[in-house]
């Protein structure tokens, strides 16, 4: 068994995630109040609590899914539940990057919360969207953002075989829709994301990151992380700091990012985090191999793969 872990991004979040983990683990509820003695928000509160206005703020949805995930992991750690090679989807990737040692907790959870505040804070003005395309090719996707002319789109997110996530304005992301409908989408799904994330527009949020990253040691990998840049695993010559820069205004490469898993032999992949989206990704992946698939949300589903592991 080859074992890889799965990380959320932004727009899984979902009111009350986490709380029932908190509430039953020790050690969840010390990595959230580790989280809030870094950064001076309580995450626990606005996770478990919101409004869900303020949970979907990206300053803190960032923190919010972070910390879920990384307290789940402190809990599999001590069931000895450990991975191969780990991956996130965005903001996911900063999870995996903690866990493989790359970025210590402290030093993960200040990074991703300047990243949540500039990303935010440092958007240009206008309406931005992201929507999810089902049913259409890559290029197909990519075709429907050229012929749009009613404003700023691009593909986005290359999420799995068939799903291509766009980001822009939100007339020009409406056209799309039209366009996309009559080319055979079978769906058009509006995202839980509030900028054009994965584009151009965000090149004043990636030079800050790039300033803060300077202050940031970068440690040798412990365990194998795959980057959303090109869908292939980070290697010791690669420029960690260079790569978080300009992963905020490049293209999420995920569907590479599964088959290069696939091609290296993961047959069980766990998701950590609030939601299920990244499984579903796994599941439209093509493979000529029995997988496993499981997700990791709340005790339940928690305890599920802890025994399976035993």
């Amino acid at each position: 068994m080859k074992i890889g872990f799965l990380f959320p991004g932004q727009g899984a979040q979902s009111l009350g995630m986490g709380k029932d983990i908190y509430e039953k683990y020790e050690i969840a509820k010390e990595i959230y109040n580790e989280v809030e003695k870094i950064t001076g928000i309580n995450v626990a509160k606005i996770s478990f609590e919101g409004p869900e206005e303020k949970l979907n703020e990206t300053k803190y949805t960032q923190l919010a899914i972070l910390t879920e995930s990384l307290a789940i992991l402190e809990i599999l750690k001590q069931n000895k539940i450990i991975s191969e090679s780990s991956a996130g989807l965005s903001l996911g990737e900063y999870t995996a990057l903690i866990n493989s040692k790359v970025l210590t907790f402290e030093e993960g959870i200040k990074l991703v919360q300047k990243r949540g505040e500039y990303m935010q804070n440092l958007l240009p003005k206008g309406d931005w969207q992201m929507a999810a395309i089902m049913g259409l090719t890559d290029e197909q996707v990519e075709d429907v953002c050229k012929k749009v002319k009613s404003g700023f789109v691009v593909p986005a997110n290359y999420n799995c075989i068939g799903q291509i996530a766009i980001s822009g304005e939100k007339e020009a992301i409406e056209e799309a829709e039209i366009i996309a409908k009559d080319m055979g989408a079978k769906k058009i799904r509006i995202l839980k994301t509030a900028g054009p994330f994965h584009t151009e527009k965000l090149i004043e949020s990636s030079n800050a990151l790039k300033q803060e990253l300077e202050n940031i040691k970068i440690n040798k990998f412990e365990t194998k992380v795959i980057k959303n840049l090109d869908g292939d695993y980070y290697n010791e010559t690669d420029d960690v700091k260079e790569i978080l820069a300009k992963h905020i205004i490049n293209p999420v490469r995920f569907s590479k990012t599964i088959q290069k898993m696939l091609e290296d032999g993961i047959d069980t992949f766990i998701e950590i985090g609030p939601g299920k989206t990244l499984s579903g990704f796994v599941k439209r992946t093509p493979s000529n191999k029995e997988i496993k698939i499981l997700n990791i949300n709340n005790v339940e589903s928690l305890e599920e793969v802890i025994m399976n592991f035993k």
